[in-house]
């Protein structure tokens, strides 16, 4: 993985910038770890993707990426290769494969 040295950066954290439409202080990032995660795979930057291994591990970061519901396909592809996790378990992979073309309806 890219970011096998993110416990060498235990003070990072995920830029409030990510999360623009909720407060600050009160956001609870166990529960609102999918939407965390997803943000910081489409648009964070390395600090944010150290602050998010940190703060769920690397299996709950796992878990949040296959329970996404919609990824573009570079981001889907590249969370694929860096974690190792089939196309086939990601929700937003299925979704795409299950949704009707334009002209194939």
């Amino acid at each position: 993985m890219f970011l096998d040295n993110y416990k060498s950066f235990p003070d990072s954290t995920i830029s409030p910038r990510l999360l623009w439409e909720y407060d600050a202080k009160l956001i609870d990032y166990g529960k609102m770890r999918n939407i965390v995660v997803q943000r910081v795979i489409e648009r964070g930057w390395p600090n944010d993707w150290y602050a998010m291994l940190n703060l769920y591990g690397i299996d709950g970061v796992v878990d949040s990426i296959k329970n996404i519901a919609f990824l573009n396909d570079v981001d889907m592809h590249f969370v694929s290769t860096q974690f190792d996790i089939p196309l086939t378990e990601m929700k937003c992979y299925i979704r795409k494969q299950s949704a009707l073309g334009h002209w194939s309806s």
